[in-house]
């Protein structure tokens, strides 16, 4: 999944800044005092601070997140989620009354997932979910958006990945997937045959793609036709 191995060879994670977009109230740190709604366990893995900024300096998390229109109230999936160091900027987007669903084959790293999520106040808002490989492992109708970044080229077979996928959008829900220019023509061919609608693409980070696709007939559900009407005499 999403730098996985780079993830569980690092064996640390970082600790994400609460913010002014944070139901703690901006609480930070990393030791045993009170964090998020409650205190930190004693037991849960340590989160220093630089991974996270060096995630932050080099990935440029903003502007992904303005690309993706995240809106307060939304439940996005944030596929291939890791130890959490986009997903935390995730949950910040769609809190207040939002909802992230992060998953990842890897119950390891999910557990660095859930104390960055406890340290920078937003555990309440994130819902770790381990799968497997192939299944995406989402509900039906319930997602505005499934996020893949950097994790569809892990995939073996993105077209049965994205068709198992694109049933878990509501209806005006969208798929975005942003990754490296070198995956993009088969994320492009993927989407096409699985039926999924490109709705809008950016390309302001340098060397990489966001792009955000609509469910198609073959993806979703076929629009209700509609027999013509004769005029009434």
């Amino acid at each position: 999944m999403r730098c996985l191995a780079v993830l569980i060879a690092a064996a640390a994670v970082a600790c994400s800044s609460g913010g002014s977009g944070s139901p703690s109230g901006g609480s930070t740190g990393t030791g045993s005092g009170s964090v998020g709604n409650g205190p930190r366990p004693i037991d849960a893995p340590e989160v220093p601070t630089d991974d996270q900024s060096r995630f932050d300096q080099e990935r440029q998390p903003e502007f992904l997140i303005k690309a993706l229109g995240l809106k307060p109230g939304m439940t996005v999936a944030d596929v291939g989620a890791g130890t959490g160091l986009l997903t935390v900027h995730v949950a910040r987007a769609v809190y207040p009354g939002g909802h992230v669903v992060a998953t990842d084959i890897n119950p390891a790293v999910l557990e660095y997932l859930v104390a960055r999520m406890e340290a920078a106040g937003f555990d309440t808002v994130v819902e770790p979910r381990k799968v497997a490989a192939a299944e995406p492992g989402l509900e039906a109708g319930r997602f505005d958006m499934i996020l893949l970044a950097q994790v569809d080229h892990y995939f073996d077979d993105r077209v049965a990945w994205l068709t198992k996928a694109a049933p878990a959008l509501k209806p005006d829900g969208r798929i975005a997937i942003t990754n490296r220019m070198q995956h993009r023509a088969a994320v492009m061919a993927a989407a096409t045959s699985v039926g999924l609608v490109l709705v809008t693409e950016v390309n302001d980070l340098p060397g990489q793609f966001v792009a955000l696709f609509g469910r198609g007939p073959v993806a979703g559900q076929r629009p209700p036709t509609t027999a013509p009407t004769k005029a009434t005499p």
